[in-house]
């Protein structure tokens, strides 16, 4: 019988429990109250079976894997035997023997699988000697830390980029001994088509992979007297953050994070979901626009910096899809920048923002180069709740005790349109609501669009807006968001508006989220947003009349030329693989002739690598290959162009197998020393 069909009845440690299409032994032995150990095991990816530590004995059968074992009719399954618990234990020293066990200084400490595992077997001391050598730490991301001394080989990261994500940055490398999980040609992180978007950080069991941590920066900011620091708090933030404290996810917590934060000494304590609200209706605007004119559709959304990244690197072709909205942390920053620090009487260097956000992939968004005022970054620091909660703890305070506390105005006031920004489906329910009233003579009353709800990977739908029916897809994931944007490239479906979100969830489901980051924690977030949105007052943006006046005062209103320059941006294509081109043909002048091909996905798929060969058999032919340097390089960032060559300094874009000896004649031969007579 399939797995996951499995019925009938097994004994686990003496008691019958029902198989009722459990999928492996595992599932069987956790509805009996047994919690087996494991590492590798995720319910939300493929099995892995590697790290053995949730092996039980089968009668008939001897040893299994429980998580890799399906179960069946009649099993004798024994949990807790002198064989498998010596066998666990060997396993733990094992790892120990292998790990960097610098536990006082890890990030992880407390709340790292391997360490809670080794006090649970009751493993006090290791019987094998450490590693003789480490290997150097990668923190070349804006958001993320790898330390391969800490890795265990479990593999979740390696899936759960692969399998959720779609991505493969991760993977195994070598064999034996010296097998290790690292990146494409073992470069660094910021080098490879890493997103930031911190799931590998979600679900490494140990210190391994780490949020870049800002906390420092942060404190120094704060002790300096002549900054003015203001911090923005996210949505998915407030029902989150109370993990850290004994409270369940969910559990709403916004009024004690606003004293903490007062606490820890921020001059002004802000919260994101005013810029969510300008957000939705300068992306509602835009929406609108382009189906009234004619715009290009669909129309993706630009709030998710892993996903923009994303489209950057694989999808150049759809940037122009985008919306040109900021996300709400870049309009805060700008607002802050620009307005209010004149306002208060502060040039833009002498006012720090700090964002507080579920996201690693938000570090990366403030570095990038167009999210600038003056030369100032608009965004100066982003910690995520995890770091959040650090400085709580660093500081003394005690959470729960706090009386909770209201958000600074002009910009603390938002919307419940903006509380669900949080949870996959927000940023679409939100615009439907603003669209509807926009579109409505009269008071449309409360709006709740139950289409775009939930954690399912991807979920479509239907509105009437105006007399015109809306096609809306919602994707979180970004593999799921890969088969979507295939479907529409192909024909298959079409769409007025798509939101992504790269987290599974959405924000509430970010990287930067208190541990563990799972389905039951995801889904008790997104049931304390909507709680908080079903008690907001405000129900659409356009209500918010603190966002309403701003815009009138700092703009002129929405959707205009003014916001266009400070609340909007472009996106361009990004090569995924960065570092020294890879050399084809070599060469003995002087002053070569430079030719670069792109062999990048998308240029690979249109025909460089035959574009490459046949350059070098052109070469070869016309007794030029000594004057001609040929290398393959991984991108050129003109995806959206067909293939993509350099010779010496200019980019020749559109170069075909059927135009290659033309463009190899006229830009490359013509070039070469001695001169080529055609």
């Amino acid at each position: 019988m399939p797995t996951g069909m499995s019925t009938g009845k097994v004994t686990v440690d003496g008691h019958v429990v029902e198989i009722n299409d459990a999928r492996n032994i595992l599932e069987v032995v956790r509805r009996a109250g047994i919690k087996l150990p494991t590492f590798c095991y995720h319910s939300e990816l493929s099995v892995y079976g590697a790290c053995r530590m949730c092996m039980v004995e089968v009668e008939g059968r001897g040893l299994v894997a429980s998580c890799s074992t399906p179960p069946a009719d009649g099993m004798v399954i024994h949990t807790n035997t002198p064989r498998t618990r010596r066998l666990r234990r060997m396993i733990i020293e094992l790892l120990l023997a292998n790990h960097d066990r610098e536990c006082t200084s890890c990030e992880r400490s407390g709340s790292c699988k391997l360490q809670q595992l080794a006090r649970q077997m009751g493993v006090t001391e290791v019987r094998f000697g450490q590693r003789d050598k480490k290997m150097p730490v990668d923190d070349t991301s804006p958001a993320l830390v790898k330390n391969p001394n800490k890795c265990i080989l479990c593999g979740d990261c390696v899936r759960m980029c692969k399998e959720v994500q779609g991505l493969g940055i991760w993977d195994f490398a070598f064999r034996g001994s010296k097998t290790q999980v690292t990146t494409a040609f073992g470069k660094p992180l910021q080098e490879v088509a890493c997103v930031n978007c911190g799931q590998c950080v979600a679900v490494c069991p140990t210190g391994a992979l780490t949020v870049k941590s800002e906390v420092g920066k942060v404190w120094e900011a704060i002790h300096d007297p002549d900054k003015v620091v203001v911090v923005q708090v996210a949505p998915a933030v407030r029902v989150a953050i109370g993990e850290e404290f004994g409270l369940l996810p969910g559990e709403k917590a916004t009024g004690q994070m606003v004293s903490a934060l007062r606490k820890i000494g921020f001059d002004r304590v802000f919260d994101t979901l005013f810029t969510a609200d300008m957000t939705t209706i300068e992306e509602g605007m835009e929406l609108l626009g382009r189906l009234e004119k004619g715009g290009r559709l669909p129309l993706f959304t630009s709030c998710c910096p892993a996903w923009v990244k994303y489209a950057e690197q694989f999808h150049a072709d759809l940037l122009e899809n985008l919306s040109t909205c900021r996300s709400p942390q870049q309009m805060f920053g700008s607002l802050v920048k620009k307005y209010y620090a004149r306002e208060i009487g502060k040039n833009p260097a002498e006012v720090v923002c700090v964002s507080v956000m579920p996201c690693t992939a938000k570090k990366f968004e403030a570095r990038r180069p167009e999210f600038t005022t003056g030369g100032v970054p608009d965004v100066d620091f982003v910690l995520t709740t995890m770091e959040l909660a650090q400085m709580i703890k660093e500081a003394g305070i005690v959470f729960n005790e706090l009386e909770p506390e209201m958000f600074d105005n002009p910009l603390g006031m938002g919307s419940g349109a903006a509380v669900i920004y949080g949870a996959s489906g927000g940023v679409m329910e939100s615009v439907v609501r603003f669209a509807a009233a926009q579109q409505s003579p009269g008071d449309v009353g409360r709006v709740d669009f139950y289409p775009v709800r939930g954690i399912q990977g991807i979920k479509e739908a239907e509105l009437e807006i105006g007399g015109q029916t809306l096609k809306l897809a919602v994707v979180n994931g970004l593999a799921n968001a890969e088969k979507l944007i295939n479907r529409i490239k192909s024909g298959e479906a079409f769409y007025h508006a798509v939101e992504v979100m790269a987290c599974p969830g959405g924000c509430l489901g970010g990287g930067g989220q208190p541990y563990p980051n799972n389905t039951a924690s995801r889904l008790g977030r997104m049931k304390g947003l909507y709680a908080l949105d079903r008690a907001e007052q405000l129900h659409r943006p356009q209500d918010n009349i603190f966002v309403t006046r701003a815009l009138e005062r700092w703009f002129g209103g929405p959707a205009n030329a003014n916001t266009h320059q400070a609340l909007h941006t472009r996106y361009y294509p990004r090569r995924r693989i960065s570092g020294k081109p890879v050399e084809v043909s070599g060469r003995r002048d002087e002053r070569p002739v430079e030719v670069a091909v792109c062999v990048g996905t998308n240029c690979y798929l249109k025909g460089s690598y035959d574009i490459l060969n046949k350059f070098m058999t052109l070469a070869r032919q016309m007794g030029i290959a000594d004057y001609v340097q040929l290398k393959g390089t991984f991108c050129l960032e003109h995806c959206d162009r067909g293939v993509s060559i350099k010779v010496n300094d200019e980019i020749i874009t559109n170069v075909t197998l059927e135009n290659a000896e033309e463009v190899f004649k006229t830009k490359i031969a013509i070039k070469a020393e001695p001169p080529w007579v055609v």
